[in-house]
């Protein structure tokens, strides 16, 4: 949902896009990579998406905003999870300007980089050389966890699952005039009532 939202909002973005294609490889493994060679096509690696790691195709614009997937240099700002707004899209690396946190309004260089995957469902070892980065007009709760912002959309097609997670969500900005709820039922339908999961336990020794 997340990612269909953004590629949205980037269509309304009528400057000229530029699209990234990463470079994946199935990692060596001893013996095993010859036959490895033959399953894992670069076509089957392209296809792969998984969390920690950017997509094999990014297309941008300048004017999007994307969020860093990596540490890159703390010293300037540029943290897994700092946003960013793109200001010129070149060949070998990405021109872009720190949106908040001690750095904003700096102008940074986003550089390609090789990613090894950990997500444990995928059970072989593989790289991807992309640019650290995801279009981030939309994330998830916990993607927003630690940013402050002056506005929110809070899309609720399903209702929340972990604890603690809807206040993560309203508790991004300071005022309930800044936010806006889209709620929807197990049915399907729109709603003005969002469930609020809470672990009873957590709170027990507390008192």
């Amino acid at each position: 949902m997340v990612e269909s939202i953004n590629e949205y909002m980037v269509s309304l973005n009528h400057s000229p896009e530029k699209t990234y294609l990463s470079s994946d490889t199935a990692c060596m493994s001893d013996h095993s990579f010859s036959a490895l060679e033959h399953v894992h096509t670069p076509e089957f690696l392209n296809s792969i998406k998984c969390s920690g790691i950017p997509n094999h195709s990014i297309t941008l614009k300048v004017g999007v905003p994307v969020m860093l997937m990596r540490n890159i240099d703390r010293s300037s700002g540029l943290c897994n999870g700092t946003r960013l707004i793109i200001t010129r899209l070149e060949n070998r690396v990405i021109e872009s300007k720190v949106l908040s946190g001690n750095m904003a309004g700096q102008k940074v260089f986003i550089p390609r980089m090789t990613l090894t995957p950990s997500d444990a469902r995928i059970p072989f070892k593989f790289q991807r050389r992309q640019f650290p980065i995801v279009v981030s007009f939309a994330m998830t709760i916990n993607k927003s966890q630690g940013h402050s912002l002056s506005h929110v959309g809070l899309f609720l097609k399903k209702p929340v699952f972990t604890h603690g997670q809807l206040y993560v969500a309203l508790s991004r900005v300071t005022s309930r005039k800044e936010l806006k709820i889209l709620v929807y039922d197990d049915d399907g339908q729109i709603t003005n009532e969002a469930r609020n999961v809470v672990y009873k336990e957590v709170f027990r020794n507390l008192v």
